[in-house]
């Protein structure tokens, strides 16, 4: 997923773009899908990294969440760097950066090293990301537009499977006895290639100058990064510390900050400043109720994976390879299901958010439930993991599109990176929550205190999905229907792009 700027002004004709829209299109998508790889692509490298790095658990959490704390924590001002310096500009600074950090972090040393490259990687992925998809609005019109959407809603539907099978195969060749190093360093020459390709074929921009006045609202930063730092580090470290009294305070003072953050952007836009986040966005009819649901989406993928990678590897024995190729069908369906939704009839599109919730909840306590007694799940595990595919694919790309269906023009990206960045934190809570729970349960070595650990994580994830099921029945049912329908009604126009 990724930042969405609908008013993309320009100053200056795309000249390449007419000469060669395709190696254009394709430069863009590929660095989406290397930063999208990347945030499935550590998960299956997981065990290998503790072992080989003697991380703890928490130190592995760190490693896997640390891109997505950075990435979703700079994803707005990326884009706002974008309007003020160009698109072209920001995406090869973007890409520069993320190149160069995915080297060091194949170099890295011990864990701290790679959390931290890990955070320095996210921030450019923060940089580059949100400019492809404003590249495509900008420099693909007319007839041009509905394929190149196309294939970047392919990108992202084939993000998460590709992820966790490269990271698996590229685990087990073991290049070089490099071991868990090659899920970074395949970053290098791709990168590269995309810096040489992209300084040829982008289309040099200019920002309108009015676009300049809007500024990077930095105190607004600072409060958000602060609340996502204090409410994170403590879920991470506090299970493996004994919760001390600094991981209770560090959370109260999340919620301040959080609050603070809400505080100041209000008054930074009631004084005619341009904060992160127009408070207005937040007021549009169904904004909360799709905040919960993306959240509970994301926080349950993201902890599935992380989980169940665990327990494939650590418990189950199972090399990288073959847990990798595990979760293929199911993130493949995810996809399948989040392309085609929208051909359904409209009276089934109402019905299709809280389904989904409800398959994800019963297909996630099944799939742990045949793994619980230490086997390998069998058959009914992979149709359990299909059902949890479709399910997170009918609550999260139905609530997305409804969402925004209704933003006007001016709060269009606004209402976008507030949805894209609750996207990223969502997969932060969900590694760090049910992480800490899977690691707090593991109680012994073997696959039946493993199957019992993930048993109780499922319960869990499954618990978090009812709440996005029962997420909104307050609201009236005339609004409900309404911001249900909004989705088909919103993409009428747009099913060549499935």
């Amino acid at each position: 997923m990724t930042h969405t700027s609908t008013d993309i002004p320009l100053s200056s004709k795309a000249g390449g773009t007419d000469r060669r829209p395709g190696l254009l299109l394709g430069v863009v998508l590929a660095a989406q899908f290397m930063a999208l790889l990347d945030n499935f692509i550590v998960n299956v490298a997981a065990p290998t990294i503790r072992t080989e790095l003697d991380a703890s658990g928490s130190g592995l959490q760190l490693v896997i969440a640390g891109y997505t704390i950075s990435y979703a924590v700079l994803l707005i001002t990326g884009s706002r760097i974008g309007e003020l310096l160009g698109h072209r500009r920001a995406y090869l600074g973007g890409l520069a950066v993320f190149t160069a950090a995915s080297l060091a972090c194949g170099l890295a040393a011990d864990t701290g090293q790679l959390i931290a490259f890990r955070l320095v990687q996210g921030a450019g992925a923060a940089l580059m990301i949100p400019q492809v998809l404003s590249l495509i609005q900008r420099d693909f019109t007319g007839e041009r537009r509905m394929p190149a959407l196309g294939a970047y809603a392919a990108v992202l539907a084939t993000g998460a499977a590709s992820g966790q099978v490269a990271g698996g195969l590229l685990v087990a060749a073991d290049l070089f006895g490099a071991g868990w190093r090659p899920v970074f360093l395949v970053n290098v020459p791709v990168g590269l290639a995309l810096l040489v390709l992209g300084a040829r074929v982008l289309p040099d921009d200019r920002p309108v100058a009015a676009r300049r006045t809007r500024g990077l609202d930095l105190p607004g930063l600072v409060l958000l990064a602060g609340a996502v730092s204090l409410f994170t580090v403590p879920l991470v470290l506090g299970q493996e510390q004994d919760w001390p009294l600094w991981t209770w305070l560090s959370l109260g003072a999340a919620a301040v900050s959080f609050g603070s953050f809400l505080a100041y952007e209000s008054r930074l836009a009631r004084h005619g400043g341009v904060p992160l986040i127009a408070p207005r966005v937040l007021r549009i009819p169904g904004m909360g109720t799709a905040v919960v649901r993306i959240m509970a989406v994301m926080a349950v993928n993201a902890g599935f994976l992380f989980i169940f990678t665990l327990h494939f590897q650590g418990g189950l024995g199972h090399s990288a390879l073959r847990t990798g190729l595990t979760f293929a069908p199911g993130a493949l369906l995810f996809g399948a299901v989040g392309l085609t939704w929208r051909r359904y009839p409209a009276r089934v599109q109402r019905r299709l958010i809280p389904a989904g919730f409800v398959l994800t909840a019963l297909s996630t306590a099944a799939f742990g439930l045949v793994l619980r007694d230490g086997g390998d799940g069998g058959v009914w595990m992979y149709a359990a993991q299909l059902v949890m595919g479709a399910g997170l694919a009918l609550g999260f790309s139905p609530t997305l599109t409804g969402a925004l269906a209704d933003v006007r023009k001016e709060d269009a990206a606004d209402a976008s990176g507030l949805l894209v960045t609750v996207t990223q934190l969502g997969q932060v809570i969900g590694v760090a929550v049910f992480g800490t729970l899977f690691l707090g349960q593991l109680d012994g070595p073997g696959p039946g205190a493993s199957g019992e650990a993930a048993w109780a994580c499922a319960l869990a994830l499954s618990g978090t999905a009812v709440l996005g099921a029962v997420a909104g029945l307050g609201r009236r049912r005339a609004a409900a229907d309404g911001n249900a329908a909004g989705p088909g009604k919103a993409l009428a126009e747009g099913k060549a792009q499935a």
